[in-house]
């Protein structure tokens, strides 16, 4: 059982990574850093202060720079990895005791694949809200991600079941949005 909390805690924990990097991960350092979160071994170094105030420096930066139009569209690029490796590194960070192979696996394809997923989705929407609003409408949209990260990062930190159901229908909205998209470029 404890596993299984384990996964839906990197599950919402990587799907946060996908709406900002470093927010995520400033939640968990916090976390660890106030005893409310145990890491796996090898990943105490979350819960230090220097990574406490690193992630907290890095995610500023992070939210400032989607503030600025077109900047957070070149943000984009390089967040769709840096999102894949920091839900990949999350989920491995809450998944305890289990054989490395399945843990990496696990971490790399559930955590790095949610992470990749949301990031792909709020780049295509970030790109049809800066192309028919001429990215005036980009604050809004980064304020939503950024309270969606946050949210959904305490979320899957104090009711995992809750943030899974969360994820889920992001997964949804998402084959929908993807469906949508194709449908207009087809026509």
């Amino acid at each position: 059982m404890e596993t299984l909390l384990a996964f839906l805690v990197g599950i919402g924990l990587s799907a946060a990574c996908g709406f900002r990097v470093f927010v995520p991960m400033l939640v968990v350092s916090a976390a660890a850093w106030g005893g409310w979160l145990p890491l796996a071994p090898g990943y105490a170094w979350l819960g230090t202060l220097p990574a406490l105030v690193a992630f907290s420096v890095a995610t500023a930066v992070e939210v400032a720079g989607y503030y600025v139009p077109w900047v957070d569209n070149a943000l984009d690029t390089i967040a769709g990895p840096a999102a894949l490796v920091a839900g990949t590194v999350l989920m491995a960070s809450v998944i305890g005791d289990m054989n490395p192979f399945l843990k990496w696996t696990l971490a790399i394809i559930a955590g790095g694949g949610t992470a990749a997923t949301v990031q792909g989705m709020t780049t295509i929407v970030r790109a049809g809200t800066s192309t028919l609003s001429f990215g005036s409408l980009n604050p809004v949209l980064s304020t939503v991600e950024l309270l969606g990260s946050t949210g959904l990062a305490i979320l899957a930190i104090t009711l995992p079941v809750v943030a899974l159901f969360v994820v889920t229908a992001l997964g949804f909205l998402a084959v929908k949005l993807v469906r949508r998209f194709r449908a207009a470029k087809r026509t």
